[in-house]
This record gives structure tokens, C-alpha cells and sequence, in this order.
């Protein structure tokens, strides 16, 4: 059984600037990249909102800049995923694959948030190369082209907003005529000049080109759920906005977490309802979702377990 003094269970740039912070302090860390080693970012092709790389970067590169970091300074990395832990005795103990056991003093969540997909033909295609579920992060890539977003909630109209400034077009599917929307955010979608609706509709497949290895997004086979009848509208790019899933199940039974599953921290800190437990990035934060932002809250993690642990271990 291997023991650390700090224990990083997710790999974005939440974890990974835990990591940084954390093995600067000489604290003893390791940290578990998980099933999707680097995050989303990991799956991420230009990212240009990044500061510190003004012709932008890819996102895998910047994922694999972020691990060299934290592992100059010490951090012992591993491609190992958390199937288990238990956060009711000290030293906290997590499990790997095979059982492999693991104690530290003391444990940082960082496992992120999962976009919900449709899951229909050609998603994981094109995922990344025309389809999105972050309009801030990848909106600007859409000038004057023509976009889709997938959703009938208040993000749903937020997304299709934002994407205006871009967009030559945006047209918002959803699978019924009724709305989760607030009546304020549907009304400014309804209004705006370049925000059309796709009603009672469905995303059967995606459609596009290969070439030289470079994938390409052209058009959606979309599907009416009353008539039935099909339609292949072009299309440049498609949001999601339908929801994310933190991937924070494991925790459950030790950590409080609302009725998302997010985890609730305790004001501006990291700390959850455990002492010596620290969450941070996409697993507790469902508003900004930003890679600059799960950084910042990354360090603070870091630095709210430095002083955790110097006062009570």
C-alpha cells in the first residue's frame, strides 16, 4: 500500500495546477488521470482562450504541458482510474484498478463533468471537429457560418445567444414544442433576427468529410418525432446544450453534493463537508466550466490542503 500526503484524482487543468501547487509546497503528491487523461481538453482541437498562448494551442498539447509541469516538480503521475474510496477513516484510502490500494492525508477532487450526448451516428466522428458543448469556448470559430444548438432550457437560449455574435445563423433543435426555458430567455431567442427553431425534431446522424486525416462537419440527417419524416440540412456546427454529468458517483456516500451531483464547496474555498477533502474544477463548478477558471480554482485547492494539512496532520 502506497501512502501520499496529498492524493489529485482527476487529470484537467483543475488537477493538474493542484498538482503544480501542491508538489511546489514538497508535499508528497500523486495524482490519477483517470479514465480521460488531460480532461476534456484531451478531446479539445484549438484551444485560443488560453492566456500565455496567443496563436492559441492544441488542447491535447496544452494538457501534456500542463503534466510535464507538475511533474518537474515532483508530482508522480499515474494512468490509473479511482474506482473507490473511503473518506470515514484517516488516512483516507482509494482504490484502483485490480483493488490496488492507496492512503493519503489528504484527497483533492478533480474529476471534472461530462457532456451529455445524443449518441447518434457520426457523434463521436465529428466530436471536436464541428460539434461542441461549449459556446464560449468555441463559438468564435463559427464566424459568419451556419450553427445549430441542441436544447430547450434557459442554456440552450444562452448558447444560441452567445453564438449570434458569430454565427451567420443559429437554429435551436428541440424535441418538443414546449420549453424548460425561462419565458425572458425564450422571448429574447424568439426575437432575435438570427435565431430560428427546429421544433419536434430530432439529430439522427452526422454527416461530413475526411480528408488527409482532417474531419469536417457539413450536414445533420435530422428526424421529425410527430411526422417522421427526415430532412439533411447543412450545417457548419452543432452545440450542445443539454446538460452536463459530473463524475462525481464515486463520492457519494462521504460528500455532499446537490441535486445535480455537483459537490458543494464552502464559499470562495475548495473544502467539502469531509476536513482533509478538497474539490475543485468542472466536479463542483456548473456555471463558468471554463479551462482558465478550473486552473484558478485548481490552486486554490492546492493551497487550502497545504494549510489543512500543517495545521492537523
Amino acid at each position: 500500500m502506497e501512502h501520499y500526503q496529498v492524493a489529485i484524482i482527476g487529470s484537467g487543468p483543475a488537477g493538474f495546477t493542484a498538482a503544480i501547487y501542491s508538489s511546489r509546497a514538497l508535499l508528497n503528491t500523486i495524482l490519477f488521470e483517470g479514465m480521460q487523461p488531460g480532461g476534456q481538453l484531451s478531446i479539445t482541437t484549438e484551444v485560443e482562450n488560453f492566456p500565455g498562448f496567443p496563436e492559441g494551442i492544441q488542447g491535447p498539447e496544452l494538457m501534456e504541458l500542463f503534466r510535464k509541469q507538475a511533474q518537474r516538480f515532483g508530482t508522480e503521475t499515474r494512468f490509473e482510474t479511482i474506482r473507490k474510496v473511503d473518506f470515514s477513516v484517516r488516512p483516507f484510502h482509494l482504490w484502483a484498478e485490480e483493488d490496488k490500494e492507496y492512503t493519503a492525508d489528504s484527497v483533492i477532487i478533480a474529476t471534472g463533468a461530462s457532456a451529455r450526448r445524443l449518441h447518434a451516428k457520426g457523434e463521436d466522428k465529428f466530436w471536436g471537429f464541428g460539434i461542441s458543448a461549449c459556446a464560449t469556448c468555441d463559438g468564435f470559430f463559427y464566424k459568419n457560418q451556419k450553427v445549430y444548438v441542441v436544447g430547450g432550457g434557459d442554456s440552450a437560449m444562452e448558447e444560441a445567444l452567445y453564438l449570434t455574435h458569430f454565427a451567420s445563423s443559429v437554429t435551436i433543435i428541440h424535441r418538443r414544442k414546449e420549453f424548460r426555458a425561462s419565458k425572458i430567455m425564450l422571448k429574447r431567442a424568439q426575437e432575435h433576427p438570427k435565431i430560428d427553431f427546429l421544433l419536434d425534431s430530432v439529430i439522427e446522424e452526422f454527416l461530413g468529410t475526411e480528408k488527409m486525416g482532417i474531419r469536417k462537419l457539413t450536414s445533420i440527417r435530422v428526424r421529425n418525432v410527430v411526422t417522421g419524416e427526415e430532412q439533411i440540412l447543412p450545417a457548419d456546427g452543432v452545440f450542445y446544450a443539454i446538460g452536463h454529468t459530473p463524475n462525481t458517483e464515486i463520492f457519494k456516500p462521504f460528500i455532499e453534493t446537490d441535486s445535480n451531483g455537483y459537490i458543494i464547496t464552502k464559499g470562495k474555498s475548495s473544502y467539502t463537508n469531509v476536513p482533509g477533502v478538497f474539490a475543485c474544477g468542472d466536479c463542483q463548478d456548473s456555471t463558468y466550466r471554463q479551462a482558465v477558471s478550473a486552473a484558478g480554482s485548481g490552486c486554490i485547492a492546492a493551497i487550502d490542503a497545504e494549510r489543512w494539512l500543517s495545521e492537523n496532520v
